[in-house]
């Protein structure tokens, strides 16, 4: 009996693990580094509505700056704000990274999203900003994993 075999079933919360997913139509996933309810991530998700089944996790508040950071060092709750069977929102108190890893993990462990989408940051991510940044920090975390993902800043002078 190897070691996997004598490990107890992980535990799924009530209300989370495998959404449906249509295999005929595109599973998107959507975060920022501005918070869930960021009008930057709300245009986003309502330009995408009807391209496919678009899942938002995104911070619960603005981790600006975080760039590819992730948390170790205290739990990360999910929360789920709504699903229409169309678009789900759902939020953690981590950083961007963490909302594409547990996104991964607990929604998409059976088939990868077709594509992740982070943004419409609020500021532009230009020059050496993008090195800092936690919306590109949560491309290239999609990127890492082989999923091809895109970054969406907007830089307002006015």
């Amino acid at each position: 009996m190897n070691k996997t075999s004598q490990l107890p079933p992980r535990p799924v919360a009530s209300g989370f693990g495998q959404l449906p997913l249509d295999a005929n139509r595109p599973a998107i996933l959507v975060t920022n580094d501005d918070g869930y309810e960021a009008g930057g991530l709300v245009a986003l998700v309502k330009a995408l509505r009807g391209l496919g089944r678009v899942i938002v996790c995104a911070p619960d508040s603005p981790r600006s700056g975080y760039s590819a950071s992730y948390t170790s060092s205290r739990p990360i709750n999910l929360s789920l704000v709504s699903d229409d069977g169309e678009v789900a929102v759902y939020f953690c108190n981590g950083t961007p990274v963490d909302c594409v890893k547990i996104a991964l993990h607990r929604f998409f462990h059976e088939r990868k999203p077709d594509l992740v989408l982070s943004g419409i940051n609020h500021g532009g991510n230009d020059s050496v900003c993008v090195m800092y940044s936690g919306t590109m920090g949560a491309v290239l975390e999609g990127c890492a994993v082989g999923i091809p993902s895109i970054g969406f800043s907007l830089l307002n002078l006015s």
